[in-house]
């Protein structure tokens, strides 16, 4: 039985959610009784692999680019036609900097010895793609006086790591973005928040190898994603906003609102970058 009633026949979104970090918060709140609706760059096997692992009934798996607004728009429509409507969108579609080189995480890539080609599709998925399903979804969300946009980050050091770039600086520009839409729906019942592995996770976003794993030199499972994510859809989290969630840092062994006290990050009134 799933700790979040709330969750079973809730509507949930989830961008780039056929491997990884998506995959596997998609079959958390599949188990939970969420109706899914998944989306994927293009058609592929894994999506319709993901597809199939939950009920018929319960899910919708469509190839969508995120970066086009028109797809954005689409998608949400056809979620809406198929479930009625979008309750929850968790944006997790994203590249990575293996766009700008195979070795950036053991031999860092100066910006200006970047492909344009590429720093434009990392930072047009990771920012406008967000941005895109984002604004798809928000006007249902205050038409009904509820909805939850959870925007999937980084570690805040990754934004600011050498040979990071674009990578790290599209996630702190999506960051930037959670705190903007967070008060521009304040008092709509939708709410805002982002949430992150805590570390480098075991995804296709690092080189394949026997060696393989993050600059600090440790690699996450992407099942630690499933820690926090059921809570931050459900009723439990209504009206918290504007925050961030580390999932490293939830320990599922605490009450809900002691891990989740333990996983948000302190609220800053003046960020500072540098």
């Amino acid at each position: 039985m799933s700790p979040h009633p709330s969750l079973k026949g809730r509507v949930i979104l989830v961008t780039g959610g056929s491997r990884g970090l998506g995959r596997e918060m998609v079959l958390e709140l599949a188990e939970a009784g969420a109706n899914i609706v998944l989306t994927g760059a293009s058609e592929t096997a894994e999506l319709r692999h993901v597809a199939g692992m939950v009920p018929e009934q319960h899910v919708l798996a469509l190839a969508a680019d995120v970066c086009d607004p028109l797809a954005a728009e689409n998608v949400v429509a056809q979620a809406e036609q198929r479930f009625g409507r979008v309750d929850v969108l968790i944006n997790n579609a994203g590249r990575g900097m293996r766009l700008i080189s195979e070795r950036f995480n053991v031999e860092p890539t100066r910006f200006w010895e970047a492909s344009p080609e590429a720093w434009r599709q990392i930072m047009d998925i990771n920012v406008n793609g967000a941005f895109n399903m984002a604004r798809a979804v928000a006007p249902g969300m205050i038409e009904r006086g509820f909805g939850k946009i959870i925007n999937i980050s980084t570690s805040d050091m990754t934004m600011v790591r050498r040979g990071y770039s674009p990578y790290g600086p599209s996630k702190a520009a999506l960051e930037a973005a959670s705190r903007v839409w967070a008060q521009d729906l304040g008092g709509t019942g939708v709410d805002v928040n982002v949430y992150l592995p805590g570390g480098a996770s075991d995804t296709d976003l690092l080189p394949p190898g026997d060696d393989k794993k993050g600059a600090d030199g440790n690699l996450l499972p992407p099942s630690i994603m499933r820690r926090a994510v059921g809570w931050l859809c459900s009723d439990a989290a209504n009206g918290i906003t504007g925050a961030r969630f580390i999932a490293r840092l939830w320990d599922p062994n605490l009450s809900d609102d002691e891990a989740a006290a333990g996983a948000r990050s302190p609220a800053v009134d003046r960020p500072a970058i540098l």
